[in-house]
């Protein structure tokens, strides 16, 4: 129905009621762009142009190792070449696909939000989409009061940053050993690994200390300038784990000093290690920031939330001249906002949490019973569906000959062996967990099952086979990359 111009909006400046607007016409579709045909065009040129225009070392890297795959679709866990070969997702998008890829109620969701034209981003009027996610995110973490949006888990890192040092007037973040918080410069001051910060100084006052050193931590907190400690629950380089108790204990340290605990839940959080959060493993830990991300964009749209306390908050935004003192561009869209709604509602229906952990522990407890039958696997750890495999110095002189040739060349190429027949054997994608690591890292859908657990451990079992047999193949494929790795010295 046509809005008369008696109810049309505010008066024009000669007083006369301001026109209603015509109703909206179809968009005409953009001359000369069709996504289908451009696809089928250009799409085989996929490494040439990411060469050529992007990354130069992405698709070098990606040839040396055989992972140059065209990938022509992808549902849940699992990927499709063009001849219709399926492949295992144990990676997951580096956990951004919590809930596998396409999921049928993220996308309706953002189908839905898209068709209904909302008024996004006006900058001038609160939207309902940023304040129900908030409030369906705030519920599942008690303690917690006030939410901001940004795109991205540096950019979550960042706004903890920024908050923790503005609330507390203090300058110094302290962060563990080996950490990894993201590549911007801020998240990047609280990074533990020297060849992400190499070249990129001066970076922001900050102090590693050793992951589950209270001793170390109370000496930096006794130097009265520390605003916060910025920690993962679990690393994700290397998949370690603090000692039980640590972050409680050290939560109580950084109080007394009046300095504030960063649980960076960008990759463990959203029901990763089997609990929404995996700081809640342990009783007793409220953090005064938490930084959330991947997950919860249902793989589609960039978000990250940076959760905190009201007096946090309040402190930042403190009077309307410091209004918008902390804000992103397309922050609180509505696409990452259905999308996050969306994967809410998927997580508690079908119960994503609890599969995480159900089927974490099997396949962490598959993959220890092979510990005793395989001299080069020496550890599987972490929690939920994040389990770290590591491998190290066999017993047999043979075997031992082998691995030192690969250590002499560089740490972590065994690993590299193992993820790169999974790969081209058996279909099955995953990635080491760091430079010069000995470890392969699991972060798979959180809605993969016992078949996928089962397909898994055969390979695995299948390629530690392999290399306890002395198998050709895998060991031909380790002196390439020997070569390799000698050449780029």
């Amino acid at each position: 129905m046509t809005q008369s111009t008696e109810a049309a909006g505010p008066a024009e400046p000669n007083g006369s009621p301001a026109p209603a607007p015509a109703p909206a016409a179809e968009p005409a579709p953009a001359k000369g762009f069709d996504l289908a045909r451009l696809l089928a065009e250009r799409g085989a040129e996929r490494y040439e142009l990411h060469g050529r225009y992007v990354n130069p070392q992405l698709p070098r890297m990606l040839h040396t190792i055989g992972f140059d795959k065209f990938y022509e679709r992808a549902e849940g866990a699992y990927f499709w070449d063009a001849d219709g070969n399926d492949y295992l997702d144990m990676l997951a998008g580096f956990g951004v696909m919590g809930l596998g890829r396409h999921h049928p109620v993220v996308r309706k969701a953002l189908h839905d939000v898209l068709d209904a034209s909302l008024a996004d981003l006006t900058r001038f009027d609160c939207q309902p989409l940023p304040g129900l996610l908030a409030e369906r995110l705030l519920a599942h973490s008690p303690h917690l009061d006030r939410v901001f949006f940004g795109n991205s888990g540096t950019e979550a890192v960042e706004t903890a940053l920024k908050f923790a040092r503005y609330a507390t007037g203090r300058k110094r973040i302290l962060y563990a050993s080996h950490a990894f918080h993201g590549l911007t410069t801020g998240s990047l001051s609280v990074n533990g690994e020297d060849s992400f910060r190499d070249g990129f100084a001066p970076l922001l006052p900050d102090t590693a200390v050793p992951l589950g050193d209270l001793d170390a931590l109370e000496r930096e907190l006794k130097k009265g300038d520390v605003a916060g400690f910025v920690v993962e629950p679990i690393q994700g380089k290397g998949v370690h784990q603090p000692p039980a108790g640590f972050l409680r204990a050290a939560q109580d340290l950084l109080h007394k000093h009046k300095a504030l605990l960063i649980a960076d839940e960008v990759q463990t959080g959203m029901g990763r290690t089997g609990a929404f959060y995996a700081y809640q493993h342990e009783e007793g830990v409220e953090p005064d920031l938490v930084c959330v991300a991947k997950a919860l964009s249902g793989g589609y749209v960039p978000v990250s939330a940076t959760l905190g306390k009201d007096w946090i908050f309040k402190k930042v935004y403190s009077s309307m001249d410091r209004v918008l003192v902390h804000s992103a561009s397309f922050g609180a869209n509505a696409q990452a906002m259905a999308a996050g709604l969306a994967v809410l509602s998927v997580m508690e229906d079908e119960k994503v949490v609890e599969n995480a952990r159900r089927t974490g522990e099997l396949l962490k407890q598959r993959l220890t019973d092979l510990i005793p039958k395989y001299e080069l696997l020496h550890d599987v750890r972490g929690r939920g569906l994040m389990v770290g495999i590591e491998f190290g110095r066999p017993n047999s002189l043979k075997l031992r000959s082998r691995w030192t040739m690969l250590q002499a060349a560089r740490k972590g190429l065994f690993a590299q062996m193992v993820v790169v027949p999974l790969l081209q054997k058996h279909r099955i994608l995953t990635q080491v967990s760091g430079d010069f690591l000995e470890v392969i890292k699991l972060i798979p859908p959180l809605t993969i099952g016992e078949r996928e657990v089962d397909r898994f451990v055969d390979a695995f079992t299948a390629v530690m086979d392999d290399a306890h047999g002395g198998g050709g193949l895998m060991w031909d494929f380790g002196k390439t990359l020997v070569k390799q790795a000698v050449a780029n010295r």
